[in-house]
């Protein structure tokens, strides 16, 4: 069943069941890999596969040329946990300076929407895509984020670290998605046709400095343990049933190894299904899951213009070398610890060294 939104108005018991399934390769064609991704071939599959009943809502987080990107998170969380709001105010719909896929795709209110969430995507270099680890990066915002930015004036740091003291502080700070399950599946091809008989690169000069005995992992699934334990943190359910790893394309060059490729490993595509067929079971078993107090789904982005102008006094200020008194910048200032009294804060450092 195609997902309609508006059913995420019903209580739970009125309700279809919905899951949203990721596919977080950085790939699509229509960008220079000039092909689909494996990813994206078993989102749908995957989607086929689910019971009819169900609403099945999908996205491909792949690169497109011309389209926004997943911005990256500005570790507002490490100032004050306050001061990261949920959902994410770093950026917002239709920015033009600044583009956001996961606001242009309406993410937060999607996964917000979802009973359960199966992502599956490629293992890079021992980890998760970067565009998922973007997206589960600008997720921190669930785990705890402020859902009342109006109270640190959109994003003002010497409020929210204020709020963060504060007493009400408690009662704002929850894991706003909890409850939810989310299955991982990924997958690797060991290194393709790269590796040789000992475990090391082919083309590597120097092979002594390359102990193959000493790679991060055995359990290649560990790779997503990032995105899992995240999770887990913030209370969506991720059982290690639900969390898999197989291998597909081993030996063979990265040209014989695409989608249409993979589908014919039976092996694969086999352990894809089964995957598949325990994330339907487990969820159905579960149910329909109750959302939380502050939602992203119908959440409108409220107009901060006087609290960007404030915002802009204070950055000018700083440039100036002049921060607010009492605040992290001012103390930072006095120590001599970062050196960041500067009317141009995009020019690099290297930059400044060189003139």
């Amino acid at each position: 069943m195609k997902p309609d939104d508006a059913n995420g108005r019903l209580p739970p018991d009125q309700r279809p069941f919905r899951v949203l399934l990721i596919a977080g390769s950085n790939r699509r064609q229509y960008n220079c890999p000039g092909v689909d991704s494996k990813s994206r071939a078993l989102m749908l599959r995957m989607a086929g596969r689910l019971p009819q009943d169900w609403e099945t809502d999908y996205e491909d987080l792949g690169n497109v040329y011309g389209r926004a990107r997943i911005q990256s998170c500005n570790a507002c969380v490490s100032t004050a946990m306050a001061l990261c709001v949920w959902p994410c105010n770093c950026y917002e719909p239709g920015n033009k300076d600044e583009p956001d896929l996961m606001w242009d795709l309406d993410l937060y209110a999607r996964l917000d929407l979802a009973d359960a969430w199966a992502v599956i995507g490629p293992v890079n270099w021992y980890a998760p895509s970067s565009n998922l680890k973007l997206m589960f990066d600008r997720l921190v915002c669930m785990n705890g984020g402020n859902p009342r930015e109006e109270l640190i004036r959109h994003k003002d740091p010497e409020l929210a670290m204020k709020l963060e003291r504060s007493p009400e502080w408690e009662a704002l700070s929850l894991n706003h998605l909890e409850g939810r399950t989310a299955g991982f599946f990924c997958y690797t091809d060991d290194g393709a046709n790269e590796i040789g008989a000992t475990g090391r690169p082919k083309i590597l000069r120097h092979k002594d400095w390359f102990d193959p005995a000493r790679e991060p992992f055995e359990d290649e699934r560990q790779a997503y343990a990032p995105l899992v334990w995240q999770c887990r943190y913030g209370g969506v359910e991720v059982p290690d049933a639900l969390w898999a790893h197989a291998r597909t394309g081993v030996g063979l060059p990265y040209s014989q190894n695409q989608a249409e490729d993979m589908v014919r490993e039976d092996g694969f595509m086999r352990a894809f299904d089964a995957w598949t067929g325990r994330f339907a079971e487990f969820v159905a078993a579960k149910g329909r899951v109750e959302p939380g107090q502050w939602r992203a789904y119908g959440h409108r982005v409220p107009g901060h213009r006087f609290a960007d102008l404030r915002l802009k006094w204070r950055e000018w200020r700083m440039g100036l070398g002049l921060p607010p008194a009492g605040s992290s910048p001012a103390e930072q200032q006095a120590g001599g610890l970062n050196q960041d009294a500067t009317l141009r804060p995009a020019t690099g450092e290297g930059e400044k060294l060189r003139r």
